[in-house]
């Protein structure tokens, strides 16, 4: 049998079974210290996690006889409990994986796809007279965490730089106070998984597991779906995945549509990294010698991740200016993980306003219903003020379209001046046949969001506005 252990619980692994048994605990965010609240607790972890694990999570059993002599899930009055799972390989949690090279693109967008169902469909929304998502309730364990990291620091400088981020962190609760009392009203509090870095991700049989909901205190786990997202992204960013960390960004909120709640992300992000110090901290704390000094070394990178993350981003916005097939997707994929950008694609944008799932199929005719001319300076408009909502958050945004009208790309360069964001046109210059080739390879494999075939392509080509001798001086050549 194999013992791994946490700062809050040991889990015993047998080979068929995992037995999670928690540490008699009172850690102020958390409290462990009854075999009650400890029963409770595991009862709270199975309910949760068979949400997004049911294979996984098999019961809440007793562990009886006596400290010296224990006995799982058998008769007797039990002196302890632990939860009983199906016990996966250790070695395929995915940080572990990342920690091997063994990490996959593939792998992050799974995750984004498989935490955005999941806050769509299987999180209950919070009660509208709980206290959960409320200004007062977010600030709480924010707050926890300057104190308990703060009494657990004796170098000067990491106090120092644990002071600005705490000045940072009441002066950007103050400004956003409004916004999150605005998300609970508009039902973003939901019961989310509460704790979902990578070390509660793995990957099993080519498929994701998502294991280890924060069970142990309510307020931390009933959100805002934002601050979740965060926890993910953060953590890819702290393990130097800064590509990925776009990447797990864009397609979560290309399939939730949350870009209203980016405001507050930044915010999430920080607290989520001081989550992570203050665990760090206290493992410092509970330990000696070498482990000591590499659970504090990892706290101060946390702080600094911290730091950096309260630091404007440089604003820019990027339209892109080619005929379907020309693959603006495809480099916009790429542009939006290096150097970095939140993409809005019109193709999902438009099905968006109209109600209908990205990959929906919409029958519209060449310049009918989605595609009508009224119905495209609607979906043009909202790629503007989306964009200059994304921008006066202080996000670099990328916009996928065809833009082959003037009136759009003055749309867009006019967003970018209010904002006062670089603006550039990635111009996407492709022969013909290419185009043709590429629209009807992309309508056989039929998992693109868009409609386009070849008789849109025609139109594009007799109703286009080459770009204009004037705004040469914004456009940016694209070879695909």
């Amino acid at each position: 049998m194999r013992v791994i252990e946490t700062h809050i619980s040991y889990i015993l692994l047998t080979g068929e079974f995992a037995y999670k048994i928690k540490k008699p605990l009172n850690l102020g965010f958390l409290d462990f210290s009854s075999l009650d609240k400890r029963l409770h607790a595991c009862r709270e972890e199975v309910r949760l996690n068979r949400r997004l694990a049911p294979a996984i999570y098999l019961d809440v059993v007793p562990i009886t006889g006596s400290p010296a002599d224990p006995h799982m899930d058998g008769a007797g009055e039990a002196f302890e409990y632990a939860v009983k799972m199906r016990q996966f390989p250790p070695d395929a949690t995915l940080d572990r994986l990342d920690a091997q090279g063994g990490m996959t693109a593939r792998q992050v967008e799974t995750i984004a796809a498989t935490l955005a169902r999941f806050h769509l469909q299987d999180c209950a929304i919070a009660p509208a007279d709980s206290v959960w998502g409320s200004p007062e309730a977010v600030w709480q364990p924010v707050a926890q965490n300057f104190l308990q990291i703060a009494a657990r620091l004796t170098d000067a400088g990491d106090r120092q730089q644990l002071d600005a981020l705490q000045r940072w962190s009441e002066a950007e609760h103050a400004r956003l106070a409004p916004l999150m009392a605005a998300r609970k009203r508009e039902g973003f509090i939901r019961e989310c998984h509460g704790d979902l870095h990578l070390g509660n991700l793995a990957w099993v049989d080519d498929q994701l597991l998502v294991f280890d909901c924060l069970e142990f205190n309510p307020d931390l786990r009933w959100i805002d779906i934002q601050s979740e997202a965060a926890f993910t992204w953060m953590d890819l960013l702290q393990r130097g995945h800064a590509d990925w960390a776009w990447l797990f960004l864009n397609v979560w909120l290309e399939m939730t549509g949350d870009h209203a709640g980016l405001t507050l992300l930044r915010y999430y992000a920080v607290y989520r990294a001081l989550v992570r110090a203050k665990v760090a901290v206290l493992r410092a704390g509970q330990t000696e010698g070498p482990d000591h000094d590499a659970a504090l070394a990892e706290a101060r990178t946390l702080l600094e991740l911290a730091a950096t993350l309260t630091r404007p981003l440089p604003l820019r916005l990027d339209i892109t200016h080619g005929l379907s097939g020309s693959g603006k997707t495809m480099v916009s994929h790429e542009w939006m993980q290096t150097p970095g950008a939140i993409r809005l694609r019109s193709d999902i944008e438009r099905k968006r306003l109209a109600g209908l799932d990205a990959l929906a199929r919409s029958g519209s005719a060449v310049g009918q219903s989605l595609y009508a001319s009224d119905a495209t300076r609607h979906t043009y408009e909202h790629l503007a003020r989306l964009s200059g909502a994304l921008l006066r958050a202080g996000w670099p945004v990328i916009v996928d379209a065809t833009f082959t009208a003037r009136w759009q790309r003055d749309l867009l360069r006019e967003t970018a001046r209010t904002h006062q964001a670089v603006f550039r046109i990635l111009d996407f210059q492709v022969p013909v046949a290419t185009l043709r080739e590429r629209i009807l390879q992309r309508a056989r494999s039929g998992n693109d969001a868009s409609e386009a075939n070849l008789a849109v392509l025609q139109h594009q080509l007799d109703t286009q506005d080459v770009l204009a001798a004037d705004e040469q001086a914004e456009v940016v050549g694209i070879e695909t």
